[in-house]
């Protein structure tokens, strides 16, 4: 087993996807290399550690590549359990709850996941955008009942209880995106009258350590790259 100075994530820092790799790596405390790919410009090692999807991120561990966002972050809690040099747990120990947390994070990327490349890439119009908004918050407020359950009724601070969890991790990847949202819809897409919990968990979440310039919060920097995403054609996750 290749030692914690030999990691490295190949990513794009606005992907959903590499953050939440990022941000399940800071938790655990473990440094590693960052390096940014080209999306118009696949670097040799990325077509060559990914060579089915060619898609980030890409999580090598030594001499070995974990590809797939959510697979890379339970192999991460996995090679770095809870316990050893205080490092926090990802997923839950109780079967059934570690069950329910994967059920969640799929979930989010089968629901929020679409929506948001629909609010952004897909939409023709005003009205399949306030479409894909509805769908979106239509989500989200199923989350919120989702998050007071895991919470206990909310008096918890994330999904995974006392510390950020599997499903804080997949959903708080998205919040940079979500920012974009904001700003072309006018209002927050993560509503405190419609899902109070959720907007709570949102600033809990942005302010952790793990987050902190993991999650990027300049609107105006993401707007410009958003259009730059669109003239590489029909988008599909990285």
């Amino acid at each position: 087993m290749a030692g914690e100075g030999d990691l490295k994530v190949l990513g794009v820092w606005t992907s959903p996807f590499v953050i939440r790799v990022r941000v399940a790596l800071n938790l655990k405390g473990l440094p590693y290399e960052y390096v940014e790919e080209d999306l118009g410009n696949k670097s040799a090692l990325l077509l060559s550690s990914n060579p089915v999807h060619k898609a980030v991120p890409v999580f090598i561990h030594g001499d070995r590549a974990v590809n797939e966002s959510q697979i890379i972050v339970q192999y991460i809690d996995e090679v770095w359990p809870a316990g050893a040099g205080g490092r926090p747990a990802v997923l839950p120990s109780d079967p059934y709850e570690r069950a329910m947390a994967r059920f969640w994070a799929a979930f989010v990327d089968d629901k929020v996941g679409s929506a948001w490349t629909g609010m952004l890439f897909k939409c023709r119009n005003e009205e399949e955008r306030a479409e894909a908004v509805a769908r979106a918050q239509d989500a989200l407020e199923t989350l919120e009942g989702a998050f007071k359950e895991c919470s206990n009724q909310g008096n918890k601070p994330f999904f995974g209880g006392d510390g950020i969890g599997l499903v804080d991790v997949v959903l708080g990847g998205y919040l940079g995106w979500f920012g974009v949202v904001n700003r072309i819809i006018g209002r927050r897409l993560i509503d405190p009258a419609r899902t109070p919990l959720l907007a709570a968990w949102e600033d809990r979440f942005r302010a952790a350590d793990a987050v902190k310039g993991v999650v990027p919060e300049d609107v105006d920097r993401m707007l410009v790259f958003l259009e730059k995403l669109r003239t590489l054609g029909p988008y599909k996750p990285e």
